[in-house]
């Protein structure tokens, strides 16, 4: 029985890139032969076990084969005799089809180290094509290691194309797509996902609705990019600059899209956008079954994003409003990620990227007087039920007036 180092960590390691989890594959080995040494056996398709002491994950060297459409059509077979090799060639990237011995010795059979010093997204062999999840899974990488110089090999974004026109991306199920999506939003370089996913064809068939977007003009007085597809990816760059929220990064990504679904007469002006975005941006959200604060959130940057660059122009009760429909007196958080987003959406744009956004300390200021009234005040003023909610209102009303006339106008930017 004979125990390899592989994957992820062998990569970041020859990379010098930080990595915290380690995956191991025994060859030689069956699953009585790891149980009876404490081995704790978790996998459901395969045999896939957790250190008894460590909790790393240890794999029986397996191969496959493919039975079916998707990610879920494989069957696996493993046994003493499955040699390493056999197991590495079933990886996706030569970059992960490395292993390295108990001497740390490496074990590299497909060209990964060559592919790495060479800055290249390779696959390993034609096997590539059974699985789906492969496209999603390249483009994650292409934007987590963009920064270092790294592309897709051409031959591997050919490949990628042909499964896209083969339909096998179509049998991608929701919860695998979302998964891969949040990765790539936590990612040094967000947009790369995009960009990578859209050279394949694969946006169109997974998010249709940021697809569309491209090829939509604006008006270029506003947008100096003219495109709504650009601006949509300028803004995803400035969010990664902003903010490492991937709830605030993935409504950065929807919070346009509204723009797709102008008529085409009205074009450049996308007067209603934010109202007609938030039936688009619930689609993609149920398709993918997105988690409720990402959705929430998302919903609230699509409707209320040029409010929030207006905000020097509302007046004390539309900025009440506003706070209440962003539940922003009961979820801080939320409010702070909301005006993120919102930066990012102003900075997204050419020439705009290093502009101040005073709007959002305006709201942060604003919000903080609002906040500043005493509930216990309006309580000692004998008002109770609906009487007690009308007169919190006026008093932070109130409060606003006085915030807005401390402050000057100006003309947003």
């Amino acid at each position: 029985m004979d125990t390899y180092l592989v994957g992820g960590a062998v990569r970041d390691k020859l990379l010098g890139y930080p990595f915290t989890e380690k995956d191991w594959v025994v060859v030689g080995a069956s699953p009585e032969m790891l149980t009876t040494q404490g081995f704790i056996p978790v996998g459901r398709d395969f045999p896939v076990f957790l250190h008894p002491d460590t909790r790393e994950e240890y794999a029986l060297a397996r191969t496959e084969r493919k039975t079916g459409p998707g990610y879920a059509g494989f069957t696996f077979h493993t046994a003493t005799d499955v040699t390493l090799e056999q197991d590495l060639e079933r990886r996706d990237l030569t970059i992960n089809a490395m292993a390295e011995d108990q001497d740390g010795q490496l074990i590299d059979p497909y060209g990964g180290a060559q592919d790495l010093a060479d800055k290249q997204l390779r696959h390993v062999s034609p096997a590539f094509a059974e699985d789906p999840v492969r496209v999603l899974r390249v483009a994650r990488f292409a934007a987590r290691y963009h920064h270092l110089g790294f592309t897709i090999a051409p031959e591997t974004l050919t490949l990628m194309r042909t499964m896209v026109d083969n339909g096998e991306v179509d049998h991608l199920v929701s919860e695998r797509v979302w998964k891969e999506l949040e990765r790539a939003l936590g990612e040094r370089s967000p947009r790369v996902f995009i960009d990578s996913l859209r050279a394949c064809g694969a946006l169109a068939r997974l998010l249709p609705e940021v697809d569309t977007l491209f090829g939509v003009p604006q008006r270029a007085e506003h947008h100096p990019e003219v495109d709504t597809g650009l601006h949509t990816l300028l803004s995803l760059e400035q969010a990664a600059r902003l903010t490492p929220s991937t709830e605030a990064r993935f409504a950065v990504l929807l919070h346009d899209l509204g723009k797709g679904a102008t008529p085409e007469a009205e074009w450049p002006r996308h007067i209603g956008h934010e109202q007609r975005g938030l039936a688009l941006v619930d689609t993609v959200c149920r398709r993918l079954a997105v988690p409720k604060d990402y959705a929430r959130l998302a919903r609230h940057v699509a409707e209320y994003h040029t409010h929030c660059h207006r905000a020097r122009e509302l007046k004390p009760s539309t900025l009440l409003r506003l706070f209440k429909a962003l539940d922003a007196f009961r979820k801080p958080d939320a409010f702070e990620a909301f005006l993120l987003s919102c930066e990012a959406d102003a900075r997204g744009r050419t020439g705009f990227e290093e502009r101040d956004y005073p709007q959002a300390d305006y709201l942060r200021g604003a919000l903080r007087c609002c906040q500043a009234v005493d509930n216990r005040d309006i309580a000692a003023q004998g008002f109770t039920g609906k009487a007690f909610g009308e007169a919190l209102d006026r008093e932070r009303q109130h409060r606003l007036h006085q915030y807005r006339a401390s402050h000057s106008l100006g003309e947003p930017q």
